[in-house]
Parts: structure tokens; C-alpha cells; sequence
């Protein structure tokens, strides 16, 4: 099967823009689109000469190509041996795509967040009508024209045309596989998905590519401030080509979460969590406050700084500012006000205290800065607005290199940025209960300090922009 079918000429895109509104898009999205324009629409990676040789980018494909590759050097002298081995091969493959998510190609014109509405591109081929499909780790860059959406199997059984007679998994890679998809093969795949299926087991864990991560450097660093986001939804951190839960579900994540709908709405965002202007300003004051006393105690250090005088410094800080404030300024809620903001020492204390108890902080260590909060995400937001394709791929390697600059001048050590990090998760959501936003970073830290492909041990923290972004 030749995936050609898919290639964009020049002309087609010319058309598809002068009539504008055909694919829902406004005009101002084109720009990406033509700024980010490239031939890579579908995944083409050579098979080695040599058999067993190829690095996968992840787990699922490393497994796809061995299973591929023993079936390959097997001696069949036996016809019917080596027919049930085959079955057997398809089997192991379709049981480990039940396991994750498959990717489907769509023109962007033809796809649509109802599933219903969806036109999948079908090919004419000898053995019938052929759909393409993907695991996650072969994906390409995001180009402008063509999309992704993702599938679990039994999605993918209940959605795809009737008349399709088989998919094409990882065409045009070391592990391709054609598979029939009958009526009776679809049930087949509904209940591989039933029995290996785990939402959650896809969740909370680290992900590292193999290949096609950026080399050392400031873009590589950056997108290594993404990770504890990257481990809670099992993304792979290092990946700078983000494609996510596909198009379509993106987009809906980024209009939750974000409010983002359009490129202007997340330039927006993309900025103010560079600027370091979503977090509350009084989070880093009170940080602040601790800091400059510190400076002044004879050990030097942050937990050394009395609560009582933090409070103090915290709470006239506040009062001069609000002495020299421009008259009308200063609001009836203004003591409520005060009192919130010095009541935020005791919270970051009590946090500190359970940080130290589980190990996301060292025993003599406190939290200098929560910059971690807006500049963590701050990579992750490149990443999103890259694969909801509002952001070209120059301004999601641009962002990203400056938030980690932003990060290196706010904090010490990977450690220093995790603790920061889950300081601004925990006092954006958890309210000190320590449950799911807490135990979230909990685990993350612990997976990003003692995983031996952790960003921590293979990045170091402090990187010069002058070796290169690379990716």
C-alpha cells in the first residue's frame, strides 16, 4: 500500500484557503499552516538491512518489531505450522494495540470532534478497502493539513465504515502489519480491548522516546520542565512532535482547562505563564519575603527563618506597599486580604513539613520559588498549542527554550524545580487535603529521581544556549 494518496499539493492547499470557512478554520490559522507546511504527512522510517537492529522510538513499536522479527527468522518448513504462527503473530500484535491508543490519519477538512462526522480515508487496494493506522511513537511532526485522532481498538472497531476490509498498522515502518476487519474481526477486537484495556495504567508513568528526541541542549532541557505533566498523562517527555489524544481531543482539553480556542487565545496564555503571570503574584512575595530574611540569619538558609518573623516581614511588606499605593487603590477587602497572604506562610510550612516527610524535600531543604508552577507548564502549553496546531513549530522550540532560561535563573537543580513545581499544584488545587494533585506529584517525583531515564539523570540542569537546540 503507497501512502501517496496523502500528500498535499501546493494547489490543493492554495484552494482549501480561498474557500476559508469549508474546514471551520479562520484565515489566521493558514499562517501556521503555511509556515509549517512540510512533506513528513505520514510516517516513513527505512527498515534496516540488517533484521533485529532497529531502535524504536517506545516500548509498544520495540515490541511490535521483535515479534516481528522472530516470526521472520523462524525456519518454517511446515505450511500449516508456520499459517497458526502467523495467527498467533497477529494476535500478540492486535493484544499489545489493545493496550494503547492506535492514531488514524485524516485530511483536517474531513475530520470533526463528533466521531460520527468523522470521513476516514480509505484505500483502493487488491485486498480491499484499507484503513491507515498508527501507534503512537511513529507519529510524525504535526503538519497543518494533515491530523490525528486517536482510537482505542474498540473505537476503532465501532467507528470505521463497515465496508473497510482491513487496516494497514505502521505502514511504511520495521513494523508493519495488514489485518483484516471483518465483522468477526472487529469482535475480536472489542474484546482484546475489554481484557487489556487500563485507562489508569496508562497513566502516571515514565515515558522516554529513544529516538527522535532533540539531542542535549536548551530545547531538550525545556521540554524536560514538562515532565512531571508528561508522567501524570503518561506522555513521553522528551518528545518535541506532540500529538497527544489527537486533534480533536486536544482541542477540547486546551478549551477546558485553558479556555483556549484559537491561536491568539493561547499566544495569550503561552505568554503570561512565561511572564510568570498566572500564578498569584503573592505566592512568589511570600517566598520572597522568606528568602530576604534568610539572607540576613547567620546559617543562610530558608528553614532557618523564624515563622514568626516571616509572618512579620510578610504582613509590613504589605503595609508599606499599601501606604505608598495610589489613593482608591486600596479596596474594602484589603485586611481580608493581608490576612490571606500571611496565612500563606503557615500553608507553606505545613506543605513543607509533608514534603520532607515523603522525600520531595531533602530534610535541611525549604522551597525558594514556585516559578516551577507557571514555567512547567509553560513547556507543556508549547507543546499543546504545537499539536493543536495554533502554535508553528518555531514558536513552540522558541517557547520553550525561554522557559528554560526562565527556569534556570529561578531555581538551583532539578530537585529545587520539583519542589517548586508541586508547591504551586498543591496551593492552586489541593487545598491541603494531600490527595490526588498532591499524590500525583508525589509520584512523579519519585519516578522523575530514581528512573535511570529520567530527565533528572541524563539533563544536566544547567545548559548553554550555545549548544544548539537541535530536534
Amino acid at each position: 500500500m503507497d501512502a501517496g494518496d496523502l500528500v498535499f499539493g501546493g494547489r490543493k492547499r492554495a484552494d482549501r484557503r480561498e474557500q476559508g470557512g469549508a474546514e471551520g478554520q479562520s484565515a489566521e490559522r493558514y499562517v501556521v499552516g503555511e509556515l509549517d507546511d512540510h512533506d513528513e504527512a505520514l510516517p516513513d522510517v527505512p527498515t534496516p538491512a540488517e533484521p533485529g537492529t532497529w531502535q524504536a522510538p517506545a516500548a509498544l513499536e520495540q515490541h511490535l518489531y521483535e515479534l516481528l522479527t522472530r516470526h521472520a527468522a523462524a525456519d518454517w518448513q511446515d505450511p500449516e505450522a508456520e499459517e497458526e504462527a502467523r495467527g498467533d503473530l497477529q494476535l500478540a500484535y492486535l493484544e499489545a494495540l489493545a493496550g494503547d491508543l492506535v492514531y488514524v490519519p485524516f485530511r483536517r477538512e474531513e475530520t470533526s470532534p463528533d466521531p460520527g462526522r468523522r470521513t476516514f480515508h480509505v484505500y483502493d487496494t487488491r485486498v480491499g478497502r484499507i484503513v491507515a493506522v498508527y501507534t503512537r511513537g511513529l507519529l510524525p511532526r504535526p503538519h497543518p493539513y494533515l491530523v490525528f485522532e486517536a482510537y482505542t481498538l474498540r473505537e476503532l472497531a465501532d467507528d470505521m465504515p463497515d465496508d473497510v476490509a482491513g487496516i494497514a498498522v505502521n505502514n511504511q515502518t520495521p513494523c508493519p502489519m495488514l489485518m483484516s476487519a471483518d465483522a468477526e474481526e472487529r469482535q475480536v477486537w472489542r474484546a482484546l480491548h475489554n481484557e487489556h484495556w487500563d485507562e489508569d495504567g496508562r497513566a502516571e508513568r515514565l515515558v522516554t522516546l529513544r529516538t527522535g528526541a532533540p539531542p542535549r541542549g536548551p530545547l531538550l532541557h525545556g521540554l524536560a520542565l514538562g515532565a512531571h505533566m508528561c508522567f501524570v498523562n503518561g506522555e513521553a517527555w522528551n518528545n518535541p512532535h506532540y500529538h497527544g489524544l489527537g486533534l480533536s481531543m486536544e482541542h477540547e482539553r486546551l478549551a477546558k482547562w485553558w479556555d483556549v480556542t484559537d491561536r491568539a487565545a493561547w499566544q495569550e496564555i503561552q505568554r503570561r505563564l512565561l511572564e510568570r503571570d498566572v500564578t498569584p503574584w503573592y505566592w512568589e512575595f511570600v517566598l520572597d519575603a522568606r528568602n530576604a530574611l534568610a539572607h540576613r540569619h547567620p546559617a543562610g538558609r530558608p528553614q532557618a527563618v523564624d515563622p514568626t518573623a516571616w509572618r512579620e516581614r510578610v504582613e509590613l511588606t504589605l503595609r508599606e506597599r499599601a501606604a505608598h499605593a495610589p489613593e482608591g487603590e486600596i479596596g474594602p477587602d484589603w485586611e481580608e486580604f493581608v490576612a490571606h497572604v500571611v496565612g500563606l506562610v503557615g500553608k507553606v510550612l505545613r506543605y513543607e513539613a509533608r514534603f520532607r516527610a515523603d522525600g520531595l524535600l531533602p530534610a535541611d531543604a525549604a522551597v525558594r520559588s514556585v516559578a516551577a508552577w507557571d514555567l512547567g507548564r509553560a513547556s507543556m502549553m508549547a507543546r499543546w498549542g504545537y499539536g493543536a496546531r495554533f502554535a508553528t513549530r518555531a514558536e513552540m522550540r522558541e517557547a520553550v527554550v525561554e522557559a528554560s532560561e526562565a527556569a534556570q535563573a529561578a531555581h538551583t537543580s532539578w530537585h529545587d524545580f520539583s519542589a517548586g513545581y508541586a508547591l504551586g499544584r498543591c496551593l492552586h488545587f489541593d487545598d491541603e487535603e494531600f490527595g490526588g494533585w498532591y499524590q500525583e506529584m508525589l509520584a512523579a517525583h519519585r519516578a522523575l529521581a530514581g528512573h535511570p531515564d529520567s530527565p533528572w539523570n541524563t539533563v544536566p540542569f544547567h545548559v548553554s544556549r550555545g549548544t544548539g537546540l537541535g530536534g
